[in-house]
């Protein structure tokens, strides 16, 4: 019922767990990204999985498959990180912008620390461990952990990170996860049978470097639809940021095939405070609903940092959360 094995995913390296009808995969060199989560019994793959004959592309750019990790997440304009009375420079990777974007994890690769199973769930568990040693610390000038403990079972799969700061100073600490589903994730079914629902609060304007520029936008009609009864998630060709406005204490995506009446749950925890919403062309059968810590652009941005969403880890400090994906129907 409940397996964790080494075996491979088109190919590469990858850490199998399985618990009931549920299977789920991590490419630990290719940044750490759990790249499937499947109902077997169903044939459900609700996470955007890199086919064969994408390996290469998706090792190249690994955002729109599976669950890559940001660290920063998202964009940094011009590639600047003011912190604590002074600046890091991160490297200019998204040009035709000038900014910094996603981080330096999503690409890397990750160390096992362990995987198992138990009758009540299999897991395995991933790290980064920076330090003076590693290439981040010569943008990012801080000795931390992240681990990421991914487990199966009864409930679904859960995502358990950790980021500690090892150093003697206090950090920034600044994450999210570039979340890649499908829908459909159910064989048979269209993307016209799939409803959308988000605990988005307000959006936030961007200008043409996809940063804020200090508004807030009233949400539209298939904006409030989407934080309330759900709507198509290719309503528009979406690359939105919102505030993470939790319901009933849970900040959540829900998911819903209305062919089959089954619904894909995401309860990505209350201390992700931001999302952005990708569709691509709202015309390519994913979308990723990204939970992050801080706004984009979080340091440089013109609202209080309180209100851009900074976190500071004082030295041994950890920062944690718990996320869902759950089914139900």
């Amino acid at each position: 019922m409940s397996n964790a094995y080494e075996g491979a995913f088109q190919g590469e390296k990858a850490i199998w767990l399985k618990f009931g009808a549920y299977e789920a995969a991590i490419v630990p060199d290719i940044g750490g990204n759990l790249v499937a989560f499947r109902d077997a019994e169903r044939g459900f793959r609700y996470l955007r999985e890199p086919a064969e004959d994408e390996m290469e592309a998706f090792k190249k750019r690994p955002m729109v498959h599976g669950i890559p990790v940001l660290f920063p997440p998202n964009r940094y304009e011009d590639g600047k990180f003011p912190w604590n009375g002074g600046t890091y420079q991160l490297p200019v990777n998204e040009p035709n912008r000038g900014n910094h974007l996603h981080g330096f994890f999503f690409d890397i690769p990750w160390k096992v620390d362990d995987y198992g199973a138990d009758e009540s769930s299999s897991y395995v568990v991933v790290a980064q461990r920076v330090n003076e040693s590693h290439p981040a610390y010569a943008s990012f000038p801080h000795r931390f952990t992240i681990k990421i403990r991914y487990s199966l079972g009864k409930d679904g799969l859960k995502q358990e990170v950790g980021v500690r700061n090892d150093g003697d100073e206090p950090m920034p600490c600044a994450i999210g996860f570039h979340t890649t589903l499908n829908a459909p994730f159910a064989p048979g079914s269209s993307p016209s049978d799939y409803v959308l629902r988000m605990t988005i609060g307000e959006r936030i304007e961007m200008n043409e470097r996809m940063l804020p520029t200090g508004n807030y936008l009233p949400l539209d009609g298939d904006e409030q639809r989407l934080k309330e009864e759900g709507t198509t998630p290719y309503f528009a060709p979406l690359d939105n940021h919102y505030t993470a406005v939790p319901q009933g204490g849970r900040n959540v995506m829900e998911l819903t095939d209305t062919r089959l009446n089954a619904k894909l749950v995401y309860d990505a925890g209350t201390a992700y405070k931001f999302w952005m919403i990708y569709n691509a062309d709202a015309n390519s059968g994913f979308f990723c609903p990204e939970p992050q810590t801080n706004m984009v652009n979080a340091p440089n941005v013109p609202f209080p940092a309180e209100e851009a969403g900074l976190v500071t880890l004082a030295p041994g400090e950890v920062w944690q959360e718990t996320s869902r994906f759950y089914s139900e129907g």
